[in-house]
């Protein structure tokens, strides 16, 4: 089973990747441009996913949908993981005052659910790429910060640390160098978990109209404008619906697959 998990969720991933890369490069059509002549074209060898009410090119504007929400992601994944990580790994070895205030404010912040703390920010802000990104990763710092937190107060007390602090080595070198490095497998797994969930609330922004403005093209933009269509033109559903569920499966099966490699206890 892990090694199903593990093939299955590379593939999916995979794709999802091949997508991004090829969207930046190519496309079909002009996501943008509209066929007018060419309005609710069921799939067919000229446009192979069909057209939706504009005329827009379905396939076109789901690669580059993929882009946007892989830029999300993997922007959010990283900030929060090294924002968070430097503020849990500071917390876990100094301990103390300062640890208990950095709880404290953790705290506070996860008391709000993700998605709501995401929507007060871009009522603020405003919906844009870059005011998603930064109200995600503000969202989710707390996570990793806990995570590392949790794995630093552990690797703190073993032996070859407690001989490093009676060699006099600086601080910045025992974490760098003996600590870090033995918080990498948690941190990996909270990064495909935190990736799966980025997807799917970016996702849910774009349905209700608070992702990347239109025209550019959403994952969740697209089913949101399928709405009005589910009787003649199904496919403009079916296609998105069916990418966002087979990647949201893929990471997750993926997460599953290392967290059983990079911790054999499990």
């Amino acid at each position: 089973m892990k090694k199903l998990n593990l093939a299955i969720g590379s593939v999916l991933c995979s794709i999802w990747l091949l997508m991004t890369l090829i969207s930046l490069i190519y496309t079909p059509y002009d996501p943008l441009f509209m066929h007018l002549d060419s309005r609710l074209s069921a799939p067919n060898p000229e446009f192979l996913l069909g057209t939706d009410q504009y005329g827009r090119d379905l396939l076109s504007r789901l690669l580059a949908a993929s882009s946007v929400s892989f830029i999300v992601c993997a922007s959010t994944t990283l900030i929060a993981i090294i924002i968070g990580g430097a503020i849990g790994a500071m917390a876990g070895y100094k301990s103390g005052i300062f640890d208990r205030l950095v709880v404290m404010v953790l705290d506070a912040v996860m008391a709000f659910p993700p998605l709501l703390l995401v929507l007060l920010f871009l009522s603020v802000a405003g919906p844009s790429l870059p005011s998603i990104i930064i109200a995600l990763a503000i969202a989710y710092i707390p996570t990793a910060a806990r995570v590392m937190r949790s794995a630093v107060l552990s690797i703190r007390e073993k032996e070859y640390v407690e001989a490093c602090l009676v060699l006099g080595q600086p601080t910045f070198t025992i974490l760098g160098k003996h600590i870090l490095p033995n918080t990498l497998s948690p941190m990996i797994v909270l990064a495909t978990s935190m990736f799966a969930t980025v997807l799917l609330i970016e996702s849910a922004l774009s349905f209700l109209g608070l992702g990347v403005a239109p025209p550019a093209a959403t994952w969740g933009g697209l089913l949101a404008d399928s709405r009005q269509y589910l009787g003649v033109a199904p496919w403009l559903s079916i296609v998105p619906g069916v990418v966002i569920s087979l990647t949201l499966l893929g990471i997750s099966m993926l997460g599953d697959a290392l967290r059983d490699v990079l911790d054999p206890k499990v």
